[in-house]
């Protein structure tokens, strides 16, 4: 048996090598399991582990990790699996593959091929309440969207803030969202700008407070206003694109991407050009001379509410 894991959504790829091994490891015990690294062993000890026999274990599990990282491997591979013992499992795990090679076709035609991407908002929504009834609990679809607005789209950090969540009361609702978790800041940023844009400076400013309250720099504020509006103009560029392709390109999350969507159709290239130079200006007043951070950020937030 051979598999391939890829994809660029780690949970779910990390999750499911980890349910592999277990489950190997409680059929096989753990002498008949071996980890390498393809980044760091040589392509004779990753032939070596492929083409030996198991040592006091009916079957082995052989665990790469990035293969296609030794360039002799990946000229041989298909020679490797051709020749793996029938004891021997391999599990391969690539994170990152380019699509082009011949190694990654390979991997597609003669092994079981998993590929985990990333989920966007109604996938993470899905997840969330999956995931809560399989623990016994229960998670309405709305208030799935409204905890993943308000901790991120990391399937890592929601799944810890679910076990917190069940843990204090199985039917999760907004009310133990709002008590148990904290807004993280990239995801108030987004809304600050979203009520910036909107006009509405009131929100805005007060969306502000709240991140310094908790204790949040205005520098750091600033470095995520920037990443936001870096991602705007990405988006803003990439025309009738799918956020699929753009997020695939760009090396961003496709859920960032479909929530900066609504944002940027409503600004033209060249506001969003000129909020950036503002914002970089800022940046190197604050840098380069004494003002107020609080102040001075919080003028940047109006000029926008009020453009």
């Amino acid at each position: 048996m051979i598999i391939t894991l890829t994809g660029s959504n780690d949970f779910a790829r990390t999750q499911t090598l980890r349910q592999l091994i277990d489950e190997f490891v409680a059929v096989h015990g753990d002498m008949a399991l071996e980890k390498l690294d393809g980044e760091e062993a040589a392509f004779a000890r990753l032939q070596e582990s492929l083409q030996s026999l198991p040592f006091l274990a009916a079957r082995k599990l052989v665990v790469l990790r990035a293969p296609s990282a030794n360039k002799q491997f990946t000229e041989a591979a298909e020679m490797l699996f051709k020749d793996l013992p029938e004891t021997t499992d391999l599990l391969i795990v690539e994170p990152k593959l380019d699509k082009r090679l011949s190694y990654y076709k390979l991997l597609k035609k003669a092994t079981d091929f998993r590929e985990f991407a990333e989920l966007d908002a109604n996938g993470l929504a899905k997840w969330a309440a999956d995931y809560a009834k399989t623990r016994g609990g229960s998670l309405g679809a709305g208030d799935a969207r409204m905890l993943i607005d308000r901790v991120g789209a990391s399937q890592q950090l929601l799944q810890n803030e679910l076990d917190k969540l069940l843990l204090y009361e199985p039917k999760i609702t907004r009310a133990t969202i709002e008590l148990l978790t904290e807004r993280q800041p990239q995801s108030t940023i987004f809304e600050l700008l979203d009520a910036a844009f909107a006009g509405n400076a009131a929100h805005a400013l007060a969306l502000y407070r709240e991140q310094r309250a908790l204790k949040v720099e205005p520098q750091a504020i600033i470095g995520l206003l920037g990443w936001q509006l870096h991602v705007l103009a990405l988006v803003k560029a990439a025309g009738s694109r799918g956020a699929d392709e753009i997020a695939r390109e760009a090396k961003i999350s496709p859920f960032v991407v479909r929530k900066s969507q609504g944002i940027a159709r409503a600004q033209t290239a060249a506001r969003l050009k000129k909020m950036v130079g503002d914002l970089l200006a800022l940046d190197v007043r604050l840098k380069t001379t004494a003002i107020d951070a609080d102040e001075a950020t919080q003028h940047f937030l109006l000029t926008l509410a009020e453009a």
